[in-house]
């Protein structure tokens, strides 16, 4: 290859990371993509995806784990801190406010099914879950059972697709961390 061709190819830095974000970008705006679109905006061939995934379910998992991993992110001071049973709105707070930021990645976190041999999905999933299961353990003592995280994280989750779907209006995001607190509130009395 002649020194000219050499200075004018092109070369991406983390196309796998690149890739997954511009079809992130493309799924927030409402749009859908293909991998031939996602190629387009990240500037590479249309063959180029092919590299780091067989088809477009396989990006879509990646997508999903980059927002399970995104969410356990922002989850994870809140679980550091929590020592009380009211931190746990604050999960549930932080959950639903993921939830309707990133509605696209949301729905493809949860609304398919993890494919057990995907190693990177199951991983991310699971760690959100034993994320939320340490918080609810650190707020509400170490005897706190698994499946309470599991109401909980269901309430939180069910909260979250309520707004999302339009059930509960809103036109603040402190109005829709009031309804979040107010419902954890009323449940966590009882315990």
């Amino acid at each position: 290859m002649s020194e000219g061709r050499e200075a004018r190819s092109y070369h991406h830095g983390d196309l796998r990371e690149a890739l997954v974000s511009a079809a992130t970008k493309i799924l927030e705006s409402g749009e859908s993509f293909s991998l031939r679109a996602v190629a387009r905006a990240v500037g590479v061939s249309a063959a180029a995806p092919y590299r780091h995934f067989s088809d477009r379910e396989q990006l879509e998992s990646a997508i999903a784990v980059s927002g399970f991993e995104q969410l356990a992110r922002e989850l994870e001071p809140a679980v550091d801190a929590a020592c009380s049973k009211s931190d746990i709105a604050s999960f549930a707070i932080i959950y639903v406010r993921f939830a309707l930021a990133h509605p696209a990645v949301f729905g493809l976190m949860f609304g398919q099914e993890c494919d057990d041999s995907n190693d990177a999905r199951v991983l991310a999933a699971a760690r959100l879950s034993e994320l939320l299961s340490r918080g609810v353990k650190a707020a509400l003592g170490p005897g706190a059972a698994d499946s309470l995280s599991i109401a909980l994280w269901s309430m939180a989750h069910g909260l979250a697709s309520l707004h999302m779907d339009g059930k509960f209006s809103y036109s603040t995001v402190q109005e829709v961390d009031e309804r979040v607190r107010s419902s954890f509130s009323a449940v966590l009395q009882g315990l």
